[in-house]
């Protein structure tokens, strides 16, 4: 029963309800300069934020990746099998950059690192990139407990880095992942990949934006034609090393002939050597044309391995620019200041009604 009789008191009416809410407004009408003073030092903070603060940088790389298929090399994989030349890896394709995977590379260490060490020129200047992200970002102050950044020289080749440097870079690494950098397909069913850098500097945001372009496109390039490259510069060694023994053969035969230009035919000796030159040449032809056939399909295979990365769109000054907007400084300022002044004088409010009910028993 006292159980139930706790329940009923804690039950509140409409009218219960528009009297708390009645004397609530007029407390914040009796309060009415704090909310005010609060709104004035919001909209006034709001203009501070919107003037000081840095706008962000937008440089924006689009393109078309193609994965060439092979597919269609039915008829040329046939004829190389003729000639010895197994095309059916080939064929299958490589799995290594399809799919995301191409655009984990852009996420990589090994790229943002490489890319960071890259020239920047600047007028008459010229250093790193990762010079200009420590500077304007102000990294030698925030770091200057753990880092002294005079004693760093980031022209140094990477394999003579000291820890202290490598560990800056895989600092500096992780922030660019986690505050500045973006890759994504705009729609999953093209082949049009997304790369975007954003930072407090423009110079920065476009060339570091062109230069991870150019450095992961490149290694993807390579890496795509590795074997079928390989595989053209052993039969171009060959080829040549075949020709020059066919070059040799040739004269070695010419010589003979020329020792010996009316042989007696009744005297078989004084062919022999001339027979045995003719051989050679013609053994020599007969190598000389089958990795001639064997290289003119190798040549094809490496151009129809090379993928096709066509840029759509590059950065151009000016960058695109992300800042808070003067009215929206002032109106974000004045809302946030009238919320504060809202809870400030709720809990004030009950915390003298508090104290009062206390000391009245």
């Amino acid at each position: 029963m006292a159980d139930q009789k706790h329940i009923i008191d804690d039950k509140i009416t409409l009218r219960e309800l528009l009297v708390r809410t009645a004397s609530w407004v007029e407390v914040f009408k009796v309060k009415w300069k704090i909310m005010l003073a609060a709104i004035l030092v919001g909209a006034i903070l709001g203009v501070l934020a919107s003037v000081i603060k840095k706008p962000v940088y937008t440089a924006e790389t689009s393109f078309v990746l193609e994965e060439t298929s092979m597919s269609g090399m039915g008829s040329m994989s046939g004829i190389a099998s003729l000639l010895g030349v197994n095309l059916g890896s080939l064929g299958s394709g490589s799995g290594l950059f399809q799919g995301d995977n191409i655009m984990e590379l852009y996420r990589s260490e090994n790229m943002l690192s490489k890319t960071l060490l890259s020239p920047f020129e600047e007028g008459d200047s010229s250093y790193r990139l990762i010079d200009r992200y420590i500077q304007f970002n102000k990294l030698d102050k925030k770091w200057a407990d753990e880092v002294d950044f005079t004693k760093l020289d980031f022209n140094l080749p990477r394999e003579d880095f000291s820890i202290q440097q490598d560990s800056v870079v895989r600092e500096i690494v992780k922030e660019i992942k986690k505050r500045n950098l973006s890759v994504d397909k705009p729609d999953r069913k093209l082949s049009i990949i997304k790369v975007v850098i954003k930072s407090k500097d423009e110079p920065f945001s476009k060339v570091f934006n062109e230069t991870l372009v150019t450095n992961v496109n490149e290694f993807y390039h390579l890496t795509k034609t590795k074997k079928t490259g390989e595989n053209l510069a052993i039969l171009q060694n060959q080829s040549d090393s075949v020709r020059r023994v066919l070059d040799e053969s040739i004269k070695r035969y010419a010589r003979v002939q020329d020792q010996v230009p009316n042989p007696n035919p009744l005297l078989q000796s004084g062919t022999v050597e001339s027979r045995s030159s003719q051989v050679d040449v013609q053994a020599s032809i007969a190598v000389f044309e089958e990795i001639v056939k064997n290289l003119e399909i190798a040549k094809i295979n490496h151009r129809n391995n090379s993928p096709l990365i066509q840029i759509i769109d590059s950065p151009r000054y000016p960058l695109e620019e992300s800042k808070i907007k003067l009215g929206v400084g002032i109106a974000a300022g004045a809302f946030i200041g009238f919320i504060v002044a809202l809870f400030y004088i709720y809990f004030t409010t009950l915390l003298r009604t508090h104290l009062r009910e206390e000391q009245q028993l």
